[in-house]
């Protein structure tokens, strides 16, 4: 079962209280904090990041066995730990960017 978490948005500005993760050149603020569930992220030049996620929103999902969820998906980001307590992967679904979270 997946159970929506938040929804991302590329964007060029400059957000309060962003978090910059430093192997993905990107700056990205904390979802939880938004009324919306919205998490602003802001890409570095050169981030190695697809460009799919890097143009594109995308919605986010916790699911309680990351690899059952990627079966038969077009993965574009594998299984990474993002977090101490948090294993993420992207995948797409025709146009749409999906991100998919396991909490450890």
């Amino acid at each position: 079962m997946a159970e929506f978490q938040h929804f991302g948005v590329p964007t060029k500005a400059k957000q309060p209280d962003e978090t910059y993760l430093e192997g993905a050149q990107v700056w990205i603020t904390d979802p939880e904090k938004n009324p919306y569930r919205i998490e602003f992220l802001r890409f570095e030049a050169g981030s190695p990041l697809p460009k799919a996620v890097q143009k594109n929103a995308h919605a986010a999902y916790r699911v309680d066995n990351l690899e059952a969820a990627l079966e038969g998906e077009t993965v574009i980001i594998p299984p990474f730990d993002a977090t101490p307590t948090l294993r993420v992967a992207f995948i797409r679904q025709g146009e749409a960017v999906i991100e998919l979270m396991q909490r450890k």
